[in-house]
């Protein structure tokens, strides 16, 4: 019969010191808090990947950023995503790589790729003008602002 772990409690986290090796404390699900000897604690969900039923860990951050219901609540949708046959470690780096995306099409990228196209219907001289404007007026004050946060009040 499966042994039942008994969850954790603030105290326990907080009083947990460092020892010689990294050792784990176990809240059940899945969820361990590794203290390593240098005495950082960090959260982990440990679980089998959907398909190839091979295990792994996710790391959900440090303990005074992330307390004991923060990670919890990281637990349950990583165990409501697994029950969709979703691995959740996928699923958060496709979701950092979809907004690193979106960040990175800043308006000085637009408009760099705009005025390669321009280049073919427009004089040299223009193109340089054209640019030059940007640079001087624009660029400065919005040009690192992503493309989908730029409206008409910041205008």
């Amino acid at each position: 019969m499966a042994r039942i772990t008994k969850p954790l409690t603030n105290t326990e986290v907080k009083q947990a010191k460092a020892k010689g090796k990294i050792y784990t404390l176990s809240d059940g699900g899945g969820l361990q808090l590794r203290i390593k000897p240098n005495g950082s604690k960090l959260w982990l969900f440990d679980y089998h990947r959907p398909y190839t039923k091979k295990r792994t860990c996710l790391s959900f951050g440090a303990f005074p950023e992330l307390s004991l219901a923060e990670a919890r609540s990281k637990r349950k949708s990583a165990r409501e995503l697994l029950a969709k046959n979703i691995d959740p470690k996928k699923h958060r780096d496709e979701e950092t790589r979809l907004s690193e995306t979106a960040l990175s099409n800043t308006l000085k990228h637009i408009a760099t790729k705009w005025l390669d196209v321009k280049k073919a219907k427009i004089s040299a001289d223009h193109a340089t003008d054209t640019w030059r404007s940007l640079e001087l007026h624009i660029f400065p004050s919005l040009g690192k602002v992503p493309i989908h946060k730029i409206t008409a009040v910041l205008i």
